[in-house]
C-alpha cells in the first residue's frame, strides 16, 4: 500500500476502535470533517460501506467489522515492532530531517536532540534552521520529516500541530548603556527607542505588528536581523532594545549583562509547536524523536503565570 492508503487505514483503525469520530479526531490531533473525508474516500476506494453513522455514534457494517479485524492485527503488530526497536535501542541507522526556528532550537530541540543522540548515536540528524514560513514550506514539499516552529502562523489543512511549550518574551536592554536607566515604558513609547528585531519575512514581525497595532504604533525595527540569536549580541553592544524569549535571556539577566524593561500591559506569550504533514508517515527514527519531544513537553513551559 502507498503512504496515502496506509494513512486511510490508520484513521479507519482509530475511528473503528473508538466507534467515534470525535474521539478518533482527538487521538489523531485532527478534526471530524477531515476524518469523515478520509473515511468517505476509503469507502469509495474499496467500493463498499464500512460504517454507519447515527445519533448514537458509529457502528461497523459486516464489511467494516471484517476489515477492522485485519487492520487491527496489522496495525498492532507494526506498533509493537516499532516499540521493540526503539525500547531496545536498536536504531543503528536512519536519517531524521527537521525544520526549526532559532527560538524552537534553543527552546526545546537542543535538549531533546542531545538526549536522542546519546541514545541513538548512529542516526543521522539533518537540521534546517530558518523562519516558520520556510519550515512550513519545506514540510509541505516533503523535504523534512517534521518541523518545530514558533507561533503564530496559519496551519495548512493537511498539517497536524502539537504544542510543546509556552514562553514569554521580555523587552530587554544592556546594562551600563544609554538605555539602562529606563524604568518602564508604555507601548506607545516604543517607537522613541532604537529597536532590534526580526524583519518582515518572519512571523515574529507579524506578531509584534499585530500586538502594537491597537496602540497606534507601527512595528518597524531600526536594526533588522535574520535570526533570533543575533538580537542578544546587538543589545549587549548597546545598539538598542529588543524582545527576547525568556529562556534565551535568562542567563544574561542573572549575570547582570542585560535588564528587563517592563512594558505594561504587554506580556507577549507564544508557543513552540511540532508540525507534521498528516499525509506522510514518519520513519522509525523520526517517530522515536517525536515521542521523546512529546514525553518531555509537560516540563517544557517557560511561562510564569504568577
Amino acid at each position: 500500500m502507498d503512504h496515502i492508503t496506509y494513512d486511510y487505514y490508520r484513521i479507519f483503525y482509530y475511528v473503528a476502535k473508538y466507534r467515534s469520530l470525535s474521539v478518533a479526531a482527538e487521538v489523531l490531533h485532527s478534526n471530524q470533517p477531515n476524518l469523515s473525508k478520509f473515511m468517505n474516500k476509503l469507502e469509495a476506494q474499496l467500493g463498499c460501506r464500512l460504517m454507519i453513522r447515527s445519533n448514537k455514534g458509529i457502528s461497523l457494517t459486516p464489511e467494516g467489522e471484517k476489515l477492522f479485524g485485519h487492520v487491527a492485527v496489522a496495525y498492532q503488530e507494526l506498533r509493537e515492532a516499532e516499540d521493540e526497536l526503539i525500547e531496545a535501542g536498536q536504531l543503528t541507522a536512519g536519517t531524521i530531517r527537521i525544520g526549526a526556528t532559532e527560538t524552537a532550537l534553543h527552546g526545546v530541540l537542543l535538549q531533546s536532540l542531545a538526549k536522542f543522540r546519546k541514545q541513538f548515536p548512529k542516526v543521522r540528524l539533518l537540521i534546517t534552521n530558518g523562519s516558520t514560513p520556510r519550515a512550513i514550506s519545506a514540510l509541505g514539499k516533503g523535504l523534512i520529516d517534521f518541523a518545530v516552529v514558533t507561533s503564530p502562523f496559519v496551519t495548512p489543512a493537511n498539517f497536524r500541530e502539537t504544542p510543546l511549550a509556552s514562553f514569554r518574551e521580555l523587552l530587554v536592554a544592556a546594562a551600563d548603556t544609554a538605555f539602562s536607566d529606563i524604568a518602564c515604558i508604555a507601548p506607545q513609547e516604543i517607537a522613541a527607542y532604537p529597536v532590534i528585531g526580526l524583519g518582515g519575512h518572519s512571523k515574529t514581525f507579524e506578531f509584534y505588528s499585530g500586538m502594537f497595532l491597537p496602540y497606534g504604533v507601527e512595528w518597524k525595527p531600526d536594526i533588522d536581523v535574520a535570526t533570533a540569536d543575533q538580537i542578544l549580541p546587538m543589545i549587549k553592544a548597546g545598539l538598542g532594545i529588543g524582545f527576547l524569549p525568556e529562556f534565551m535571556a535568562r542567563q544574561e539577566l542573572r549575570q547582570g549583562g542585560i535588564r528587563e524593561i517592563p512594558i505594561p500591559p504587554l506580556r507577549p506569550e507564544r508557543k513552540l509547536i511540532l508540525l507534521e504533514d498528516k499525509t506522510q508517515n514518519l520513519n522509525i527514527a523520526a517517530n522515536a524523536l517525536k515521542r521523546m519531544l512529546l514525553s518531555e513537553r509537560s516540563a517544557q513551559s517557560f511561562v510564569d503565570h504568577s
